[in-house]
């Protein structure tokens, strides 16, 4: 494609945010175009194979009281729904999203991993993967965005669904075409996002089941959640717990070895919970540079910014709707939609 080529919608970013934004203009006729930089889609909700069983690294189970999303959540084709995951739960300590306890909200997760989720939403979609775009600029025909491959997509609306940091920088070049971008920009520039390191222990068959499906620690400087992963599986090889790190502490050892962050993880589980926790026989590492935002510094909804000529630039994500999460991040997309189907330039 050619920049003269003009896409009706161009949705940088395939997390929840982005596809919920996707899923609603395709379902109401349009055409968006989603591009990721990575290899797969879903952001946080991220599902990796251990020997062939799933493990989630990012978010452990979903959770909301809106009834577009629990019905969609809820809707998901071809997966194992396991209500009220986490149904066990140790320690009083405070969950990355403490709102997924609330007596109203509806907690859901899946045999096959929350990647489903993602998944679902993104099964009518064009998706390019691995498609990084470096410069957003203001164009006769729409907004032209230059990929890292030198090849430039124009769309006349174009979605930027990442983190606050992501979107900031690919604001700048615009800055000087619209004074709304511009305090879009610095609004972005001042608002937090918060770090997580995370780690995968796969243990051999016979290890002893922990007495819980997820760990909130109230007495740790390091970890904020242990996972027992593989009680959402069926039949599981593996007894797999996710480890994840809290954000301060994360922040403080982003530039770490992962082999050091990942020895001082296990060590710290193994004493809140037992000696055999610090020698899986398999891990895995990821870090999350930006895991979830800072709380406090959410937004009220997306922005919608008019760029003349019938062009617009939008801006979803978890930032742009209250609590976070990935109810915050769908609401944040799928309300986004709307007001660009409800506004259409004519």
């Amino acid at each position: 494609m050619t920049a003269h080529e003009v896409r009706d919608v161009i949705v940088v970013g395939a997390g929840v945010a982005g596809l919920a934004a996707a899923h609603r203009l395709k379902e109401a006729g349009r055409a968006p175009l989603v591009l990721t930089s990575g290899r797969g889609i879903g952001g946080r909700c991220a599902t990796w194979r251990l020997d062939g069983q799933p493990v989630d690294y990012g978010v452990g189970f979903l959770h909301g009281v809106d009834p577009e999303l629990v019905a969609a959540i809820h809707s998901v084709g071809d997966a194992t729904p396991i209500p009220g995951w986490p149904r066990h739960v140790e320690g009083r300590g405070t969950p990355c999203q403490p709102r997924a306890f609330a007596p109203q909200s509806a907690r859901l997760a899946y045999a096959e991993g929350v990647s489903a989720f993602p998944k679902w939403l993104a099964r009518d979609l064009e998706v390019r993967r691995q498609t990084t775009v470096e410069r957003l600029a203001l164009g006769d025909a729409g907004i032209v965005l230059t990929l890292a491959s030198g090849e430039q997509l124009c769309g006349r609306d174009v979605i930027l669904a990442m983190a606050g940091p992501q979107a900031e920088t690919l604001l700048v070049p615009l800055v000087e075409d619209s004074d709304e971008v511009d305090a879009a920009r610095r609004l972005l520039a001042m608002l937090g996002a918060l770090p997580s390191l995370t780690v995968m222990a796969a243990y051999d068959p016979g290890t002893p089941e922990p007495p819980f499906e997820m760990l909130y620690p109230e007495d740790s400087a390091l970890l904020q959640t242990v996972a027992h992963d593989s009680s959402k599986r069926k039949a599981p090889r593996a007894l797999v717990l996710v480890l994840q790190a809290l954000p301060r502490w994360s922040r403080a050892h982003l530039d770490t070895p992962p082999e050091t962050w990942e020895r001082m993880l296990l060590d710290e589980a193994g004493r809140l919970i037992a000696p055999w926790v610090r020698a899986p026989s398999v891990t895995r590492t990821h870090r999350w540079k930006w895991a979830r935002v800072d709380a406090g510094c959410e937004l009220s909804q997306p922005l919608l910014i008019p760029l003349g000529a019938g062009f617009r630039l939008g801006v979803a994500g978890e930032l742009f709707a209250p609590g976070g999460g990935v109810e915050a991040a769908w609401l944040s997309g799928h309300r986004l939609a709307g007001r660009m189907l409800e506004s259409r330039p004519s």
